[in-house]
């Protein structure tokens, strides 16, 4: 198993920190947020890129993934949807990044109506990704939270360089059991994307294992060779423990989860 983090939970952090954190406590990669406020996005000069990968690779982690903000299931035009989508790509193929995270945001809209933008706008990316070797995850997040909802899009599209990534609160607080959403996922699982809240409705984020989120659940259905990865929103929650504190912590806590897994 290889476990990252990502660097919602250090706003405002230098890449250099953020990997230097990620070595020192045991994680392999980072999840990078792609927003312009930091300190890598779309916009980043290809000197930038260049620097940010050579700073990574000098510490010996990875970038996971570039976790975007591209709303694939949105009402509205298909280009500016795909322009971001390529975006993403481009800048994980300069950071050697496997994978490029994209929300549904499909609104208000009546689900097959968001269904359908979802599927027609991840079949254009599609081979746009399969070209540069990253796969466009699709995070059960808002619109389609659950994972048989993030499923019914990812069935039509029926891509290698498509799947999801299980945000485990959002099917959690969408009622589904976690050994529902497992099975659910299990042919477009690229990663399982860890946290802990308190309740549903207390969502300031806490350290792995001090909340009510089924944890154990979730890391059973990573696969052995694939990714774990703990989001810490920090960022939206600026009141929350700082992270650095709690990151040797939370990589023990999902290597106890994974010891435990193999024993059963």
């Amino acid at each position: 198993m290889r476990y990252a983090f990502s660097t919602l939970g250090l706003p405002g952090t230098p890449l250099a920190r953020s990997a230097e954190l990620a070595a020192a406590h045991g994680y392999d990669g980072l999840e990078l947020r792609a927003h312009p406020e930091e300190p890598l996005h779309p916009g980043s000069p290809a000197g930038d890129r260049a620097v940010g990968l050579r700073t990574l690779a000098a510490a010996g982690v990875a970038v996971l993934g570039v976790a975007g903000y591209a709303r694939v299931a949105a009402a509205g035009p298909d280009e500016p949807v795909l322009a971001e989508i390529r975006a993403l790509i481009g800048l994980a193929a300069d950071l050697r990044a496997p994978y490029v995270r994209v929300f549904p945001g499909g609104g208000d809209q009546p689900a097959p109506a968001a269904d359908d933008h979802a599927v027609r706008r991840l079949l254009a990316a599609a081979p746009f990704a399969e070209r540069h070797g990253v796969r466009i995850l699709l995070e059960t997040h808002d619109s389609h939270r659950t994972a048989a909802a993030t499923a019914r899009v990812l069935d039509r599209v029926a891509h290698p360089s498509t799947g999801a990534v299980w945000d485990v609160l959002h099917t959690w607080l969408g009622g589904e059991p976690p050994a529902e959403s497992r099975r659910t996922l299990a042919a477009h699982l690229g990663y399982v994307q860890v946290k802990d809240v308190a309740s549903a409705g207390e969502p300031t984020p806490l350290g792995l294992g001090a909340g009510v989120l089924p944890l154990a659940e979730a890391a059973a259905a990573a696969d052995p060779d694939g990714w774990l990865c703990w989001e810490y929103e920090k960022r939206w929650h600026p009141g929350a423990a700082e992270l650095p504190e709690q990151l040797a912590g939370g990589r023990e806590y999902l290597a106890g989860l994974v010891r435990a897994r193999r024993r059963e």
